[in-house]
């Protein structure tokens, strides 16, 4: 029965961090201003586009 409690409670910590790594990334991603984004989204079509 312990077995499953330290499974039970290691899957409930893994749950969590992913939790935090995904508020970071969105927090991140919401610092970009539209202009900034934009030229971003140029770029990687510019630099998709261009011949190997």
């Amino acid at each position: 029965m312990k077995l499953w409690k330290l499974l039970g409670i290691a899957g409930l910590a893994g749950v969590a961090a992913s939790g935090v790594v995904v508020a970071r990334n969105q927090r991140r991603r919401a610092a970009y201003t539209p202009d900034q984004i934009r030229e971003r989204l140029h770029e990687r079509l510019a630099e998709a586009s261009r011949p190997e």
